[in-house]
């Protein structure tokens, strides 16, 4: 990968979400292959029985009950009385997790940029269905660290960086999301492992969480993605890359400089070793898509088994990829 010397900012929430998008990003829905408890009365149909419109079963009356919920027709009938009960309608859960270490900050189009688009857009559909969103950024530096002048996570100074903004329900809160977002910087290195159990160990109630990162990870993604699996969320792992990085351009001798840890390698670019490259990581991602398969993680490659590409659009990626992988509906 190459990193971006002049990439584009959003600098605004159209910057970040299209006008023109957001009515058919209102037509859809967060998906679960479960109906997930959650805390506040909301749009989604729960295990647990209580009041609703949505009628699920009866049963005998008991002293104490609410009078109300009889069912005055069935006691006509059988001269017994029975209580009617509902299905409960809860909120479900959102919680969006995205990558903003340096190797975000890189690529033609920029796949940071092209991350902050996908965690607008899928917690506006959270909002627009009455979702609980929260929101978490794992590296990179809030305009607050900026502004104090906070040394950024390195490979010599590697801290756990997590930004977040939790608990947000209904449209209104979309600028609060914007201004969140926009006031992020990609760069620095962050331990995945220790930012993974950060989230496990201060999530509430159930629901989805989706993880958003090229999952270029040098200590490994597995023991992070292990903490988040399960404890009543659902997780879904979206890795994104740069047309670059699946099939870079460069060549001849070359010192490469990683940009999150600072190693150094000298090398000479051939075809061949392009050819190699290009097969390694292949062979990265399907490692990833068999250690998810493994444990129900639901992981979205592209057609061509790789992570979706930053120069894909954005509504073709909401609207018939992410649908077409469950995600949305």
């Amino acid at each position: 990968m190459l990193k971006s010397t002049s990439p584009t900012r959003a600098t605004s929430l159209d910057d970040l979400l299209d006008p023109g998008l957001v009515a058919r990003l209102s037509q859809l829905d967060i998906s679960s292959r479960k109906m997930l408890a959650g805390k506040l009365k909301g749009e989604r149909r729960s295990k647990r029985r209580g009041q609703s419109v949505e009628f699920a079963d009866h049963r005998q009356y008991v002293e104490g009950d609410d009078l109300r919920h009889i069912d005055w027709n069935i006691f006509g009938r059988l001269d017994r009385l029975f209580i009617k009960m509902f299905l409960e309608e809860e909120d479900l859960s959102l919680h969006i997790v995205m990558d903003a270490s340096a190797s975000l900050d890189a690529g033609e189009p920029n796949k940071f940029l092209l991350t902050q688009r996908l965690a607008i857009a899928l917690g506006y559909i959270g909002l627009a269905n009455l979702h609980r969103v929260t929101l978490t950024v794992i590296g990179g530096t809030s305009p607050a660290q900026r502004a104090a002048d906070a040394p950024v996570a390195t490979a010599e100074a590697p801290a756990s960086t997590l930004h977040q903004l939790r608990d947000l329900r209904g449209r209104r809160r979309l600028q609060d999301m914007s201004r969140f977002l926009i006031g992020i910087e990609p760069g620095g290195a962050t331990p995945f492992t220790e930012s993974c159990k950060r989230i496990a160990m201060t999530r509430r109630g159930k629901g989805i969480m989706v993880i958003i990162s090229d999952f270029l990870i040098k200590e490994g993604y597995e023991s992070g993605l292990r903490m988040l699996v399960g404890h009543g969320y659902e997780l879904f792992v979206l890795p994104v890359l740069s047309p670059q990085e699946k099939k870079p351009t460069i060549g001849g001798d070359l010192r490469l400089k990683d940009v999150e840890d600072a190693d150094l390698a000298d090398l000479t670019v051939t075809s061949a070793l392009l050819k190699k490259y290009e097969q390694t990581v292949r062979a990265y991602f399907t490692r990833l898509r068999d250690f998810c398969a493994a444990r129900s993680i639901s992981l979205m490659l592209d057609s061509d088994g790789l992570p979706v590409s930053s120069d894909k659009p954005i509504d073709t990626i909401l609207l018939d990829y992410l649908r077409r992988r469950g995600l949305l509906r």
